[in-house]
């Protein structure tokens, strides 16, 4: 009997401590100092007839938000504007839904911290020089349209063994694709690349033109010479002047730009071979 009341006051000493604590982080949190940062973003209403675009601030308080710029966007949606619109989903890095610019640079919103400079207004903008459907929403129609036109699958001229086995490679062949397999389409590349504004509607951009590349050099594929030969009209690879935004833009840390100036080489090569069999 004198072990279970023994028990029992340890138990209610343990609740009481407990109970004191959290008291005590709720006082704490309600005395830290509000850390109020402001964010400016592009806000455009299709449906809203002689709406115009324009910059909204809202004002968050960063002890109450994640640390990323996605945590201030959802915060704002959740809590103060329901009418905010973008695009987000793993909040990992890995789908490349939420990729906008964001304090004058495309990348990521998931992977972007909140610059805690609370004197610094933060501007959040879509990807530049695409047509927005709605504010943070760009059109990724000719993107997407462009990524199909390479025709980013496997593909063998002997087909009579497909589904039958694995088609195997060695591990030197497989180390060439690493830093090519790992993007996510999320268009930070090419919508950074002033070749692209000019053209976007034939150069086929730096996130097209790596997975053209990632697709030439996979040691399972057939069609090598056939992929070089739907790049030799004059804006498909050759608006590429080597600016390297699209390398120094990428959220996953990629190298567009090496990989355009290596099917410039090869495109070299398929030339030479093509004009000494004529």
């Amino acid at each position: 009997m004198a072990a279970v009341c023994f028990s029992l006051s340890r138990c209610c000493a343990a609740g009481h401590r407990a109970s004191s604590t959290a008291v005590r982080f709720a006082q704490t949190a309600s005395a830290v100092q509000p850390r109020i940062k402001s964010f400016q973003i592009y806000r455009w209403d299709p449906d809203r007839a002689g709406d115009k675009p324009r910059m909204q601030t809202y004002e968050i308080d960063l002890n109450t938000c994640g640390p990323m710029v996605l945590d201030a966007l959802i915060k704002i949606k959740n809590e103060m504007d329901g009418t905010l619109t973008f695009r987000r989903s793993c909040r990992e890095g890995i789908c490349g839904s939420c990729a906008m610019n964001i304090n004058g640079g495309n990348t990521l919103a998931c992977l972007n911290k909140i610059d805690t400079n609370t004197s610094k207004v933060s501007k959040i903008y879509p990807l530049p020089h695409m047509y927005v459907v709605k504010d943070l929403v760009p059109d990724m129609s000719n993107f997407y349209a462009q990524y199909k036109s390479i025709e980013p699958y496997l593909k063998k001229k002997d087909e009579s063994r497909q589904g039958q086995q694995q088609y195997l490679q060695s591990v030197e062949d497989r180390q060439k694709l690493d830093g090519l397999y790992e993007c996510i389409l999320c268009a930070c590349c090419s919508t950074s690349c002033p070749s692209y504004w000019w053209n976007g509607d034939k150069y086929l951009g730096p996130a097209v033109l790596m997975q053209a590349y990632r697709w030439m050099i996979d040691s399972r594929d057939d069609y090598t010479e056939e992929r070089l030969s739907q790049l030799q009209d004059p804006f498909s690879l050759y608006r590429c002047h080597t600016i390297m935004n699209c390398t120094r833009t990428c959220p996953k840390g990629l190298n567009p730009g090496k990989a355009i100036a290596e099917i410039k080489k090869m495109m070299a090569s398929y030339k030479e071979k093509k004009t000494a069999s004529a």
